[in-house]
């Protein structure tokens, strides 16, 4: 079951909390936990907790980016008893060829963890 709810960003638009080495770190580990990926001139980050969505928005602000969209894709199944929202937050960093890019084609997959197995 699909949910078309799409949140407002603009509480998400502040003044980065950290620096640009941690937010890369940050970032690199995402990649590395499939958290994150990059598709086309976007990086998509999905997760079930909203304050890693928050995170993730400090994280592309301190790196000079911009997030474009966070949206809930999905509920999913945690267990047997228990469904959680999956949230989708897209972002766009304006430096064309940045060190991300080139890590997440390194390290990096095109599905996400929360990918549906086929």
């Amino acid at each position: 079951m699909k949910s078309q709810l799409s949140y407002d960003i603009s509480c998400l638009e502040s003044k980065p909390n950290m620096l640009p080495p941690e937010s890369q770190k940050k970032m690199q580990c995402w990649i590395r936990s499939r958290h994150l990926i990059c598709s086309g001139n976007f990086f998509v980050f999905e997760s079930v907790d909203y304050s890693a969505v928050e995170r993730f928005s400090d994280c592309v602000a301190a790196l000079g980016g911009t997030v474009v969209s966070v949206d809930s894709v999905d509920k999913i199944w945690m267990g047997d008893h228990r469904q959680v929202i999956l949230y989708r937050s897209r972002a766009s960093l304006h430096t064309p060829h940045h060190d991300l890019k080139q890590y997440w084609i390194k390290y990096g997959s095109f599905r996400t963890r929360f990918d549906s197995q086929i």
